[in-house]
């Protein structure tokens, strides 16, 4: 049997076994907490998003958008992948000079296992994370030889043959994980019916344009500081009303669902989105009135303003009569909040930008002084008055030859008066047909505008003017810190 043996801690290096290790790790933490707070990237996330620099981390989000949340994703894994690697390498070379083979074993498996159980608070869910790289270390690094025939290139069999392990493994942990992540929200309402009709009367008031969404979105933008979504159970939701008030509330969801309902049409829009971004969206919510419940409290603080917070640490600062009209939210277009919208239940505060929209809400803090947001902190400016925007996303040939321009108008509560449309760069201007304002009080419009095209291409601008009779600005502002600004522009062949 000799000619047929090989040592494989020749076959790979350690530093590669060390990188396969990290990768099953992740893998094993997937299958086993899928996608939720108990995945390792998602403490690794968190740890990166909180040590950035302001600076670099406005940089991202005004640069690269939705971008950045899957590169601080893939730096996460990389970065706990790394860690693995090194505690991997470290590890034999040590139990080499001691000579013990079972040292970098204990060492992986041991150092995993404490890291993930202490990050994420589940020391069980921690094993998924912690026993596939300790397996790689003992197959690879301190296994005996294994079998080998002396005709097979030894290093190019193991090298495939690990390949295929690996992607088996990953599928498999993937398919895993993926039926682990839980699906929260989204069933239909009991009162059901009730929103139906809105939301059919929203779909007779819409335009139907190519390249524009409808009045109520279909695909609505989310942007979290996160990248995996708290997991809260309705049943297991509280809100409590905390801090300087005359006698603490505590709420279930269930109490919640037992009051007087609100059904209104709401748009949000991101801060941080460039000025034809497509971060912009409408909804038909359904909640209780915020500001009912923080009176039921007695709130007396000297500061007139409260501090909203949230099952994933974020919060928010909201002056107190921002919380007229704002809304307890855990119906969205008829159903159940859907988990990434906030499942169980979310803060809609109209007219201020949708970063400081509170998902995931578990208590509202009556302050005694005045405090900066988390994004306030980070020099964004999100509760101030959104900007008023018109922008530009549909383009269409009409059969008749005529071209068709669209898009969405929004200024927040003050409502939209009248879109402009030039087709010469904004010499001229024409008043564009506007939709019916839907049922809302923090909503936005469909705009088009239909014209015979010049010959050739021709510059083609889009301008609003609020309810209250103010023109949007023209001049261009980058989304830092407080919303991009200017009169959207595109070139039309």
């Amino acid at each position: 049997m000799s000619r047929f043996r090989v040592q494989v801690s020749n076959a790979l290096p350690t530093l590669v076994v060390g990188l396969v290790a990290g990768f099953t790790a992740v893998v094993g933490s997937y299958a086993a907490a899928g996608f939720t707070p108990s995945f390792v990237v998602t403490p690794v996330t968190n740890w990166i998003r909180e040590t950035s620099p302001a600076v670099v981390t406005n940089s991202i989000i005004e640069n690269l958008g939705s971008l950045g949340q899957t590169l601080l994703f893939l730096s996460a894994v990389a970065l706990f992948v790394g860690g693995i690697a090194a505690l991997v390498v470290g590890s034999r070379s040590l139990g080499q000079r001691l000579n013990n083979r079972a040292l970098p074993v204990v060492a992986t498996t041991a150092g995993t296992w404490a890291f993930v159980a202490l990050t994420t608070g589940q020391p069980l869910l921690a094993l998924g994370a912690a026993l596939p790289p300790g397996a790689v270390v003992l197959l690879f690094v301190t296994a005996p030889s294994l079998p080998v025939p002396e005709a097979v290139d030894s290093r190019r069999r193991q090298v495939l043959s690990s390949g295929v392990a690996l992607a088996g493994f990953s599928l498999a942990g993937y398919a895993v994980g993926q039926r682990r992540t839980p699906d929260l929200g989204g069933e239909p309402l009991a009162e059901n019916s009730k929103q139906q009709q809105l939301l059919q009367g929203a779909a007779e008031k819409s335009f139907s344009m190519d390249g524009a969404e409808p009045l109520v979105s279909e695909n609505f933008y989310t942007v979290d500081i996160a990248n995996v979504d708290p997991t809260v159970d309705e049943s297991e939701w509280n809100l409590t009303i905390t801090g300087e008030v005359d006698e603490e509330v505590t709420l279930g969801y269930s109490d919640l669902k037992a009051m007087e309902s609100v059904d209104r049409f709401e748009t949000l829009r991101c801060v941080g989105e460039d000025l034809n971004g497509k971060k912009m969206d409408t909804a038909l919510w359904t909640g209780v009135p915020l500001q009912d419940l923080v009176a039921r409290a007695g709130p007396n603080g000297d500061c007139d303003c409260v501090r909203l917070r949230a099952a994933d640490g974020y919060y928010q600062v909201f002056p107190m009569d921002a919380l007229e009209d704002s809304l307890l939210a855990y119906g969205m277009n008829g159903n159940a909040l859907p988990r990434g919208h906030g499942y169980p239940v979310r803060a809609l505060i109209p007219g201020h930008w949708g970063e400081i929209q509170v998902k995931w809400i578990s208590e509202i803090e009556v302050l005694d002084q005045d405090a900066e947001g988390y994004w306030e902190k980070k020099g964004w400016h999100g509760t101030g008055p959104v900007e008023t925007v018109a922008k530009l996303h549909a383009v269409n040939d009409l059969d008749d030859g005529r071209k068709e321009v669209g898009g969405h108008a929004y200024a927040g509560v003050r409502g939209i008066q009248q879109v402009e449309v030039s087709t010469d760069g904004g010499s001229t201007w024409n008043a564009a047909e506007l939709t019916e304002p839907l049922e809302g009080i923090d909503t936005w419009r469909q705009w088009r505008y239909r014209y015979d095209p010049p010959g050739g291409s021709h510059e083609v601008v889009v301008r609003a003017t609020d309810g209250e009779g103010r023109l949007q600005p023209s001049e261009e502002s980058d989304s830092y810190p407080s919303g991009a600004t200017g009169w959207v522009s595109k070139t039309v062949q």
